[in-house]
């Protein structure tokens, strides 16, 4: 006889240590759901992805566990059977597992393979379990692969061998440029070598320095797409499965077909979500930030209004005897095409009150790059003292690039609580600028049309600290420090090999330095979401004191 099965893939977003919240969700999910036989969740969707080293903590591995108890004990009504994720200590050891819970009865998966790389470090917190086995569910038999464990052959192989007929994946997978792409080859693989389909289920969802993109999807034994869940947002969509008498394997019938989003919107929306969840779930009013006149305000600003709405958001120009007439206008319609707060804050009396200050001990030294930091520390100070009074969070403005060589101020423009272009090169800066003025995306809570006027995106761009100063006084054209950059921190290669590219090699050589002494004001940056393959932080982690070049 042939047999079907109706799994309901819950691509939720989970809030880390909210455990009762998060089993909440799971089962406002479910109830959403009463036909289904299976409501599946994400990995560790009890708990949040990632709780780093919040799992350590006994009290929070033994709310888990009640929880679980709790949905157990809901189960017994006979409806959909639950796939959680949870911490599970057992014989003195912490597993990640999968929770497969049916009438009042617990089956777990214990996730075998940890990721202990880039952003991962779960060998840190979790032991590895078994090589796993297939979890029979009425009348079927679950291939259960936590995440990582199908980034290699052994455990879909066991499952395989073992009698599985389908490969459901709960995962915590965040999104990088390219992951789609990524995450499909990767099942194809594991479907070509198994002959089973596969279910590979997403969270969605900013976490600190991470947003998940979701993007589940459902690929049968033929390696065709049947399902695609959207991304960037929760979803929950019911698949039906069905087994033929000779079948060995189940298979997934033709349903929703979500369109992900392309480049520079995935970027855009990674931005957003991680921005409003960060936002959100810290519980500030809105955020606060200096608007400039310049690209990279501009974009923050936009990117600000998207994800929390123009109410929400604060901005503050704080002009100087430097700052040009063309970056006032801009700042002053920025600001009016958001529809945001702008409030207008000179900062001259508090230069001169530095000037003052420090006259005696400078006397007979010729003014340089202090008195220009000293304009960014006052600024970075007046934007903290109106986040202190009334509560929304500094939103700090800074780009990859000039992280990267450390032009930036510590203590000044580096202030705040978070970053959306931290992880963005300055020419992805014009690339998203352009885009959004073109497109209102789907998730925005800002206008439609133009978010900044064509002069930010034309101008060159300048910290406007002394007169007719430019970016490109200190630094190369982006598009060759970008190509430097990517060069040395996105692939790290050698100065050697980018200047066999045909760069320059004094450049390369000064990029290379200035890369490396800046590692002291980045450890004191705030943070910001993950958008490439390396980031500054969880990706890449290099010493402060290191003496070591390739030029």
């Amino acid at each position: 006889m042939s047999h079907s099965l109706t799994i309901a893939l819950a691509q939720l977003n989970a809030s880390v240590g909210d455990l009762a919240g998060n089993a909440d969700a799971i089962l406002a999910a479910r109830a959403q759901v009463p036909e289904a036989d299976l409501l599946a969740t994400p990995e560790l969707s009890l708990v949040g992805y990632p709780p780093e080293d919040l799992v350590l903590k006994p009290a929070l591995v033994q709310a888990a566990a009640a929880q679980l108890e709790r949905l157990r004990g809901i189960s017994e009504d006979g409806g959909p059977a639950m796939l959680i994720g949870l911490p599970h200590a057992e014989n003195g050891k912490l597993h990640n597992v999968a929770a497969l819970i049916d009438k009042g009865v617990v089956s777990l998966t214990r996730k075998h393979a940890l990721p202990n790389y880039g952003t991962f470090d779960e060998k840190r917190v979790f032991a590895p379990g078994p090589l796993p086995g297939p979890l029979a569910f009425r009348g079927a038999r679950l291939g259960v692969a936590i995440c990582e464990d199908i980034w290699s052959p052994d455990v879909t192989e066991c499952l395989a061998e073992t009698g599985a007929e389908l490969l459901l994946v709960p995962n915590g997978s965040p999104f990088e440029v390219g992951k789609d792409d990524q995450r499909l080859s990767i099942a194809v693989a594991r479907i070509s070598e198994t002959g089973l389909p596969m279910a590979y289920l997403n969270r969605v969802g900013g976490q600190d320095e991470l947003v998940f993109d979701g993007a589940s999807f459902v690929l049968n034994a033929d390696r065709k797409l049947a399902v695609q869940l959207p991304d960037w947002e929760e979803s929950i969509t019911t698949t039906l499965w069905t087994r033929g008498t000779l079948a060995s394997h189940y298979s997934c019938q033709p349903g929703l077909r979500a369109v992900l989003d392309e480049d520079p919107a995935d970027i855009y929306h990674a931005m957003l979500l991680s921005l409003r969840d960060y936002v959100n779930r810290n519980r500030f009013p809105g955020v606060v930030l200096g608007l400039s006149g310049g690209i990279d305000s501009a974009l923050s600003a936009a990117v600000a209004v998207d994800a929390l709405g123009a109410d929400r958001v604060w901005c503050v120009m704080l002009p100087s005897p430097y700052t040009s007439r063309d970056s006032l206008e801009d700042a002053a319609e920025c600001a009016r095409l958001l529809g945001c707060r702008l409030d207008t804050v000179g900062i001259e009396p508090a230069m001169q009150a530095f000037g003052t200050m420090l006259a005696p001990l400078f006397a007979g030294r010729a003014a340089d790059t202090t008195e220009e930091n000293i304009q960014s520390r006052i600024r970075g100070l007046a934007l903290m003292a109106l986040s202190n009074k009334f509560g929304p969070m500094l939103l700090t403005t800074g780009n990859k690039s000039e992280m990267s060589v450390g032009y930036a101020t510590i203590y000044g423009d580096m202030a705040g609580g978070y970053s959306v272009l931290k992880d963005v090169y300055k020419t992805t800066v014009f690339k998203l600028s352009e885009w959004r003025n073109a497109h209102k995306p789907r998730l925005a809570m800002g206008p439609s049309g133009l978010v900044m006027p064509r002069r930010v995106i034309d101008k060159p761009p300048s910290a406007e600290l002394r007169e007719d100063q430019k970016d490109q006084d200190s630094l190369p054209p982006y598009d060759v420090l970008d190509a430097i950059l990517m060069g040395l921190v996105e692939n790290e290669s050698s100065a050697a090999a980018l200047v066999a590219q045909g760069l320059d090699a004094a450049t390369v050589a000064r990029i290379e330095r200035l890369l490396y002494v800046a590692e002291y004001k980045r450890r004191q940056a705030p943070p910001g979401v993950k958008i490439g393959h390396r980031n500054f932080g969880r990706d890449r982690r290099y010493p402060i004191t290191n003496a070591f070049r390739t030029a």
